[in-house]
């Protein structure tokens, strides 16, 4: 497989495992703590875009809700992925450089992306809900997005010396 190729398969095989495991979690945790529907869910995300008007957006909303989803997270593998390009240790030391960028996303996400975007319900951050929020982040987005990034990447070939072989590119 080619280096394009193969690098446009490690983006989106991090991004739709981020994105999954991020979208059932927050359904999971919306309908056990609140009532919320999936749809609700779905269209909370689209109202970064729409204001709060994607609740009144049925499942279009929904719809556009889930592919922004699906775009932000394949935005932060590619964004992963194109460091990785420069700095061989995020794929060779894949495990915590990803737990570290899953914390950078998170903060990115609720400091810079939210308060920015159209998103109408604002919240107080409580412990618990930080918590959970980091460990997702960490355990659930960033770990995925590097181990993909890992997995796709060239492997060291045995005429490589131990110093060329942390060098990905």
């Amino acid at each position: 497989m080619g280096g394009t190729k193969r690098g446009a398969m490690a983006i989106l095989n991090g991004g739709l495992i981020a994105g999954t495991f991020d979208i059932l979690y927050a359904t999971t945790m919306s309908y056990l703590l609140g009532g919320r529907t999936p749809i609700w869910v779905l269209q909370s995300v689209a109202s970064g875009l729409l204001g709060a008007g994607a609740f009144k957006g049925g499942v279009p909303a929904a719809l556009l809700g889930i592919a922004a989803h699906y775009f932000i997270a394949c935005s932060a593998a590619a964004v992963y992925y194109l460091l990785s390009r420069r700095f061989a240790a995020l794929v060779v030391h894949a495990v915590p450089f990803g737990i570290a960028y899953g914390v950078v996303i998170y903060l990115f996400m609720n400091f810079v992306v939210i308060p920015l975007s159209a998103f109408p319900l604002k919240g107080s951050v409580r412990l618990p809900v930080l918590a959970r929020g980091l460990a997702v982040h960490m355990f659930l987005i960033g770990l995925p997005i590097a181990l993909s990034i890992r997995h796709f990447s060239k492997g060291p070939s045995r005429h490589e010396t131990p110093e060329e072989a942390t060098m990905i590119g």
